[in-house]
């Protein structure tokens, strides 16, 4: 039996923590938080020095109750959740739930901490507790009460003035605001024509290229030549010269250089670094970082193969060093190992220098030993990790850079550069990639050349070229832009990314982030009303101040107290704001119509152009010009008679009669994608996925409006262990991974994709499963179930046991599959709720 009871978030580090731990030990999982702020107006009140009231979080309730079971069996508590704030957040929440609940008691309760997952460091966690880290919390609380006020004010408020629905947060809104102003860079931006000339070369068997670098012994700026007739003019004249005398080498000038390698990774460079090389975005890498730290079965054994990842720090542990140095020592020789250790200082204001780089825990197990054990995601990431940090450790490499500059005993000079690697040092492992950067030309291998040379030309080519605007940000570019600004923290950067795109605000495109049309206009409202608040440099100062507070520098409700004043000013000097002000912009353009100004504004389907003198003026057309005729489909509508046309609405272009709006008859370019799974509501038709109006993809039978069964998550046809329902949807999340979960509300099993059948039967021991599928109400069609809930619905003078029967039956089924009149109203559920939660 175990005495003591160890409190982790993840079920999947539980399992590898429990055999570490032996059997004194019981490890159990609270999946993540077990109480949260209530989701309602209130749950920060100001008023009261900012009393923040938390409730217990639903669905994680009956996780709380097997931690409450095991409790009344053990000696000792402890919480080992993850080392960082939120992890110390969600121990103190813990402990406060069960001392409300007053299952605690005099029960010892103590906080352990280890940045990695092997037997050695939760064994010494488990020889050094502490306790909870008030400091820590209140950064915690203090976060989550900013985020709260200015979620719970500021959204309201974009509802009236915008569009219902939307949402602005603290940091969101400076995160948008960048890819705004990017987005408004490259609209302003005008292109300047340029041109380079370049010889191609020959010598000792090898090509290459020189490049002119100096005209009339001036040396070329980049806009010197910016025609074609410049250019053609300047070839000639080279050619020419050519013919009366040969190329040849006039100097050649050879320097050695060092070229020192990357720090070990942080949570930042880690999802950069990601982007570029392994095209995962930063949830994605997060997520894969997440099943690494907390544990992998890797044949003989499961453990943890990365350090937390979660971290602003670019230091190692001296044990990690030494055991690095001696790999490279044995595996690469001598030379590859600098004399001294490196030791890296972060960049980052305030990082956590207890913390330690991203790095994996055993240095010896290559990725060529995991290859075949670990899934793809997982083997790709942690390959990334693994060269990352030998390199960092091995020593630099030299190169000899080589530059050459001929001429025909003229007034012209062609450059030639190149380079050639000596020693590769830490590139034999390891090289970090780039963002947006061209060609290095100094990375090309020249022939030998000597001075006096003549290389043989074998033609000089002019090139056209056009200055581009900054690119769009990608998910590397725009983590590093909030790293560098101070915007948000190592756990927060995908979630801010993820939070802009749920919300709609943005959309990728070639895998970069450009603004929708909703997303400029909250941008606008918010830059244009609320400065202050999306201000980068407000944003970082928020940041440092709760950083303060972690460190017991300062006390975080007078923090809140001075942000609170302004910020309610503010909001209440701006609800007087028009919803016409807010969704429109001016433009430096008047209607051909009447005269009057033309504005952007914000319709149902995007931007638009229309005339301030609407309602008198009707005159509308598209941002990027006038309307152009309709294009024919070449067939009538089958309706109306008129022609088909096709036309471009949200979600793209589509079928639709020119008769409209008197014939509304539309049809879709292609066919929606079957997803091969049967409707487990009806059994004739299929789910197939759509888009719901928002854009979001669902899956639902189609049959509709004959049969309304609709899902969120990718259906898959394997019957839920749990109730036997017939199928499963695919769903991924932030701590528990890719799962597949029951669609059924009052079922909600889940479990990992992976999970072998012996693990999904030990998460079934404590169930009492629902009555067999034919004893339950049969999914009948919707006739037969609409005349079977008035039969019940009908006043009867005698209550037979079998309409009670039925009566109960109908209850039990499921909130999906059916519409009897026994499942309350919304708002009657609504009120139900309440009285069981306030007696």
């Amino acid at each position: 039996m175990a005495h003591q009871l160890v409190i982790v978030e993840s079920p999947a580090k539980a399992k590898t923590i429990q055999k570490y731990l032996g059997d004194d030990f019981e490890v159990l999982a609270s999946y993540g938080h077990v109480r949260d702020l209530r989701p309602k107006e209130g749950a920060v009140d100001p008023e009261q020095d900012f009393a923040m009231r938390y409730e217990a979080i639903e669905r994680n309730e009956r996780h709380v109750e097997a931690i409450i079971k095991a409790l009344r069996k053990a000696d000792k508590l402890w919480l080992a959740t993850d080392p960082d704030r939120e992890g110390e957040a969600i121990s103190w929440h813990l402990v406060e739930l069960l001392r409300e609940r007053k299952q605690l008691g005099n029960k010892p309760a103590q906080r352990v901490v280890f940045h990695e997952i092997t037997k050695k460091a939760v064994q010494e966690a488990i020889a050094n507790p502490r306790e909870i880290a008030m400091d820590l919390v209140n950064a915690q609380q203090a976060r989550r009460a900013l985020d709260y006020l200015v979620g719970f004010n500021l959204s309201p408020l974009l509802w009236r003035k915008v569009r219902p629905g939307l949402s602005a947060g603290r940091v969101q809104s400076a995160a948008l605001r960048l890819i705004c102003e990017r987005e408004d860079e490259i609209e302003a931006f005008v292109s300047q024509e340029y041109w380079t000339i370049a010889a191609r070369l020959l010598h000792a068997d090898s090509e290459f290229s020189g490049r002119l670098t100096h005209w009339q012994n001036k040396k070329l700026e980049q806009f010197d030549i910016n025609n074609e007739t410049q250019a053609e003019s300047i070839r000639s004249s080279m050619e020419a010269d050519m013919q009366q005398q040969a190329l040849r080498v006039r100097e050649v000038e050879r320097k050695s250089r060092q070229r020192q390698p990357a720090a070990p990774f942080t949570t930042s460079t880690l999802q950069q670094e990601a982007s570029r090389k392994l095209g995962f975005n930063a949830s994605r890498t997060m997520r894969v970082a997440q099943q690494l730290y907390e544990g992998i079965n890797i044949g003989s054994e499961t453990v943890g193969l990365i350090s937390y990842m979660r971290t602003d720090a670019v230091n190692l542990s001296e044990e990690a060093i030494a055991d690095i140095r001696g790999f490279i020592d044995g595996h690469y020789g001598h030379e590859f190992v600098p004399e001294s250790p490196r030791r890296y200082k972060t960049k980052t204001k305030n990082a956590q220098e207890a913390h330690e780089a991203v790095r994996p825990t055993d240095i010896s197990r290559t990725p060529e030993m995991l290859q075949g054990i670990l899934e793809k995601d997982l083997w790709r990431l942690y390959d990334l990790i693994w060269k990352r940090s030998v390199a960092c450790q091995m020593a630099p490499a030299r190169l000899d850079m080589v530059a050459v500059d001929m001429d025909a005993g003229t007034h012209w000079t062609l450059r030639a550069n190149g380079s050639t690697v000596t020693f590769p040092g830490f590139m034999a492992v390891y090289l970090e990639g780039k963002d947006d950067t061209d060609e290095d030309e100094n990375n090309r291998i020249l022939p030998p050349l000597e001075q006096g040379d003549q290389p043989q030309v074998q033609g000089v080519d002019p090139e056209q070229h056009f200055t581009e605007p900054p690119p769009r940000y990608s998910d590397a570019t725009l983590v590093k832009t909030l790293e560098a600004h101070g915007i948000g923290r190592p756990s927060t950067y995908a979630s801010i990314i993820q939070t802009l795109q749920n919300r709609e605000y943005v959309e990728t495109e070639q895998r970069r982030f450009r603004p929708t049309d909703l997303g400029r206009v909250v941008g606008r409202f918010l830059s244009n009303h609320f400065e202050r608040y999306v201000d980068y440099n407000f944003t970082a100062g928020m940041e440092d101040e709760l950083d303060a507070i972690s460190r017991g520098e300062k006390q975080w409700r007078p923090v809140l107290n001075e942000f609170w004043g302004p910020f309610r000013s503010l909001l209440d000097e701006k609800a007087n704001v028009s919803r016409a002000e807010a969704t429109s912009e001016a433009m430096d353009e008047n209607c051909p119509e009447c005269g009057k100004p033309l504005f952007l504004r914000l319709g149902r389907h995007g931007r638009f152009v229309a005339c301030s003198g609407y309602p008198e003026c009707k005159y509308t057309r598209p941002v990027d010009g006038p309307r152009e005729a309709p294009e024919p489909v070449g067939r009538d509508c089958p309706d109306c008679g008129k022609p088909l046309v096709y036309k471009t609405g949200r979600y793209g272009r589509f079928i639709s009669c020119s008769g409209y709006p008197e014939c509304k008859h539309i049809e879709p370019l292609t066919q929606p994608k079957s997803s091969g799974v049967t409707c487990p509501q009806c059994g004739e038709g299929e789910l197939v996925e759509k888009r719901s109006r928002y854009g979001k993809v669902f899956y639902s039978c189609n049959t509709y409006p004959k049969c309304t069964y609709a899902v969120w998550g990718p259906p898959v046809a394997k019957a839920c262990p749990r109730c036997a329902w017939p199928i499963m949807i695919e769903k991924s999340g932030k701590r528990l991974g890719e799962q597949l979960a029951c669609p059924q509300q009052e079922c909600g099993f889940h479990f990992q994709v992976t999970a072998s059948e012996a693990e999904i039967a030990a998460l079934l021991v404590d169930y009492t499963p629902p009555p067999p599928r034919e004893k339950r109400a049969a999914p009948a069609k919707a006739p037969a179930r609409n005349a079977a809930s008035k039969t019940v619905k009908s006043p009867a003078k005698k209550t037979t046991k079998t309409a009670s029967a039925k009566k109960t039956t109908a209850k039990k089924t499921t909130k999906a599959s059916t519409t009897t009149v026994d499942k309350p109203a919304p708002a009657a559920r609504k009120r139900a709720s309440k009285k069981v939660d306030n007696p």
